[in-house]
């Protein structure tokens, strides 16, 4: 058996000095709970990322192709793309679907109430799946009759609060033009995306409608929305796509589209960075500690191995043996308590969130295996580098000095 690591084993499990042992409880505490606010905090932040992007996407797609034109109003302008543009896209194997939409403002008027909305609408290709995420109750509109389908309408719950309607209530849009045109809609579904931009302002019925509004031919469309299979491919599919198009039209990212909500995203990631380093200082703190006092406390240990003929090397690996012992548990029960409360929340959501603030009703939780090894190996990799330094006191130890004063 190696001398370092044996001798390492009895100081460890059997020593009976109290004082140590409280230390090294205590450097073994804040290095599981360091390990565990860093596991929570990259699964929460990334957690937060994928629920937020993908509420978004849901409503807006990956991808926005729409005429490339000064217009700044919630009204689209309406153009149509060749066929053979859209049949590329339709082909393209990395494109989950191609979907036409238009939108158009309004006012409802309800219930002695009057809010302005902007009527998004969208025909029987549209991502069932994506509405179906964000409906909350009730149907999704019925295309199958064309005329029945014009006259349905999807409002979010909060501006169903606002109106004082519900499911299978009837209200009136008035459409501001040339003339002035009112159409009367049956409340068929609600949906609750958790984004305020959208909640307070949208309102989803047929596209068919805005095309009889606004005299649009079959083939004119708002815009079309693009969803694609790897999110992470988002700039390099549009600027693609982009290529594609002609002249007239241009490819926006949901990115762009929604520039707050991105940046703020973005920031999150440099809060994890900041609680990453303040845990790992915490950690690295303690165990230096830790390591100063084990040393110290073994004065004469130190000096009489030296006296036996060990080297600084050999003594330096009994402590830094120690060291390995201290952090594993500390990672060990730092991984239980971080995995353990990470996957609680994960599929009880019992720790909730204001939706008006934060997007969502619950604290969201993604943890991937790769991380937490990352942070395990990257935890161990900067203590043990760290506590390199703290052993070369060893070196300056005389075992002469040392056994004088045994």
């Amino acid at each position: 058996m190696n001398f370092s690591f044996y001798l390492a084993q009895r100081l460890t499990l059997k020593s009976k000095r109290t004082f140590s042992k409280l230390i090294v409880r205590m450097s073994v505490l804040a290095i599981a709970l360091g390990v565990a606010v860093m596991i929570l905090s990259l699964a929460i932040v990334k957690g937060f990322k994928q629920e937020i992007r993908e509420k978004v996407r849901a409503f807006s797609g990956d991808v926005q192709v729409l005429k490339n034109d000064l217009n700044y109003s919630l009204e689209n302008s309406s153009f149509s793309l060749p066929e053979s543009v859209l049949a590329q896209l339709k082909s393209d194997s990395t494109l989950l679907s191609v979907e036409a939409f238009a939108t158009k403002p309004g006012i409802i008027k309800v219930n002695n109430e009057i809010e302005g909305v902007v009527l998004k609408g969208i025909d029987a290709s549209y991502s069932a799946k994506s509405m179906q995420s964000i409906l909350v109750s009730g149907r999704h509109i019925n295309f199958a009759d064309t005329l029945q389908a014009q006259k349905e309408i999807l409002v979010s719950t909060h501006t169903a609060k606002l109106l004082h309607v519900k499911l299978g209530d009837g209200l009136v849009m008035y459409f501001v033009q040339e003339p002035l045109r009112k159409r009367k809609f049956t409340v068929v579904g609600m949906y609750n995306l958790g984004v305020e931009e959208v909640d307070n302002s949208y309102v989803i019925g047929s596209l068919s409608l805005i095309r009889r509004l606004n005299n649009w031919a079959d083939s004119q469309v708002g815009g079309y929305e693009i969803r694609l299979k790897d999110f992470n491919l988002l700039e390099e599919r549009a600027a693609a796509i982009h290529q594609s198009l002609p002249i007239e039209e241009k490819a926006f990212t949901v990115k762009e589209l929604y520039p707050t909500i991105f940046q703020w995203l973005s920031l999150l990631d440099i809060n994890t960075q900041v609680v990453f380093a303040l845990m790992l200082a915490v950690a690295l703190i303690n165990m230096v500690s830790a390591l100063l006092i084990m040393i110290l406390e073994r004065t004469t240990f130190i000096g009489l191995l030296k006296a036996l003929g060990s080297s600084n090397w050999a003594i330096r690996k009994i402590f830094l043996y120690q060291a390995v012992y201290i952090i594993g548990l500390g990672l060990l029960l730092g991984n239980v308590l971080g995995l353990g409360f990470g996957l609680i929340q994960q599929y009880t959501h019992v720790l909730p969130l204001d939706e008006a603030s934060y997007y969502m009703s619950f604290v969201p939780i993604q943890l991937e295996w790769m991380d937490v090894i990352g942070i395990n190996l990257g935890t161990l990799f900067v203590c043990l580098l760290v506590l390199l330094l703290p052993s070369l006191l060893i070196s300056r130890i005389l075992p002469v000095k040392a056994l004088r004063f045994s």
